[in-house]
C-alpha cells in the first residue's frame, strides 16, 4: 500500500477515535444537564399543568423554618433543617470513623507494608467498597445497634433507639474508608523517593518520615480524598434510610433516629401520593439542595488540589 494511502487511513482512524472520545466526554455533561433540568423543572418552574414546589412554598420558608412534615393540605411544613442536620450528622460521624482508619491504612500500605501484604490488604479493602449499601444498612440495624451500641451505652445509663444516627454514621464510615485509603495511598506513593531518603539520611525514624515528610508533602491529595469521601457520605441512601430511620426530627443527639435528605427521597419516591402533589414535588426541592451541597464539596476539593498541590521535578 502506498505511504500516502496508509497515512490517509491513519488520519481517518484518528478522527474517528477523537469523535468517539468527544461523545464519551459529552455524555457526562449532557447527563448532568439533564439532571439539573429535571430538578429545576419540578422544583422551581414547572411548565404545563403542574405547579412547581417553590411556586407553592417560598424559598425563605424552605431555608429558615425548622419543621419538616411534607403532607398535602394546610398541615404541611417544609423546613429543610431537620433533613439537613440529619444528613450532616451522619456524614460527620462517618468522617470521624473513616478518616483515621482510611489514612492509617494508606500510610501502612505505602510506607510499612511488605509488597505481599499490600497485595493482600488492598483487595480486601476494595471488597468493602463492593458490598451493597443495603447490606450495610441491615448490618447496622441487626448487629451494630443491638450488639455493640446498646451494651456500651447501657453501661453508661443512656438509652439508644433502634434507629439512630450513630449506627448509620458508623456503617457509612466503613463504606467510605476504602475510598480514602485508596486515594490517599496513591498520592502518598506519588511523593518522590528522594524526600524519604533525605529524611532517613538525617537520622529520622520511619514514623517521622511518614508523619513529618510524606504526609505533609501529599496533604493536598489527602484533603481532597477526605472531601470526596464526605461528599460520598452525604449522598449515601439505602444504608442511612435503613439504619437512621425516617423520623425528621431536628436533633443533635446521635442516639436518636433522624432522617437524611436521601432517606426522605427514598420514602417520598415510594409513597402513594399524586405525581403533582406538593409532597411529591418536595422531593425535587430536597434533590436540588443535595445537588448543591455535593457540587460545592467537589468544587472545594478541586480548589484544594490546585491551590496546595506540590509539584516535584
Amino acid at each position: 500500500m502506498p505511504t500516502w494511502a496508509a497515512q490517509k487511513i491513519s488520519r481517518r482512524h484518528e478522527t474517528l477515535i477523537r469523535w468517539v472520545l468527544f461523545v464519551c466526554a459529552a455524555l457526562s455533561v449532557l447527563t448532568t444537564a439533564a439532571i439539573i433540568f429535571v430538578l429545576l423543572s419540578n422544583a422551581v418552574y414547572a411548565p404545563g399543568a403542574k405547579t412547581a414546589f417553590f411556586e407553592r412554598v417560598s424559598l425563605w420558608q424552605f431555608l429558615t423554618t425548622a419543621r419538616w412534615k411534607p403532607t398535602d393540605g394546610p398541615g404541611g411544613h417544609f423546613g429543610i433543617w431537620p433533613l439537613l442536620v440529619g444528613t450532616l450528622q451522619v456524614a460527620v460521624i462517618a468522617s470521624l470513623v473513616s478518616v483515621p482508619a482510611g489514612l492509617g491504612a494508606a500510610i501502612y500500605m505505602s510506607e510499612y507494608a511488605h509488597p505481599r501484604e499490600r497485595e493482600f490488604l488492598k483487595p480486601v479493602l476494595e471488597i468493602l467498597a463492593g458490598i451493597p449499601s443495603v447490606v450495610y444498612g441491615f448490618f447496622a440495624l441487626k448487629f451494630i445497634t443491638p450488639w455493640v451500641l446498646k451494651p456500651v451505652f447501657g453501661v453508661l445509663g443512656l438509652e439508644i433507639s433502634i434507629f439512630n444516627s450513630l449506627s448509620a454514621g458508623i456503617v457509612v464510615g466503613i463504606m467510605v474508608t476504602p475510598l480514602i485509603a485508596s486515594l490517599s495511598e496513591d498520592v502518598i506513593r506519588a511523593v518522590p523517593r528522594s524526600l524519604r531518603e533525605a529524611a532517613f539520611a538525617l537520622g529520622s525514624t520511619r514514623f517521622d518520615v511518614s508523619a513529618r515528610v510524606v504526609v505533609p508533602a501529599a496533604l493536598s491529595g489527602i484533603l481532597a480524598s477526605f472531601l470526596l469521601a464526605f461528599s460520598r457520605a452525604v449522598g449515601e441512601t439505602m444504608a442511612v434510610a435503613i439504619a437512621a430511620g425516617g423520623n425528621p426530627l431536628l436533633t443533635l443527639n446521635p442516639l436518636r433516629g433522624a432522617q437524611t435528605m436521601t432517606g426522605f427521597m427514598v420514602h417520598a419516591s415510594t409513597g402513594d401520593s399524586a405525581a403533582d402533589s406538593i409532597s411529591r414535588m418536595s422531593m425535587y426541592a430536597v434533590g436540588i439542595t443535595l445537588f448543591v451541597m455535593t457540587l460545592s464539596i467537589n468544587l472545594l476539593s478541586g480548589w484544594i488540589m490546585r491551590r496546595y498541590r506540590e509539584v516535584y521535578q
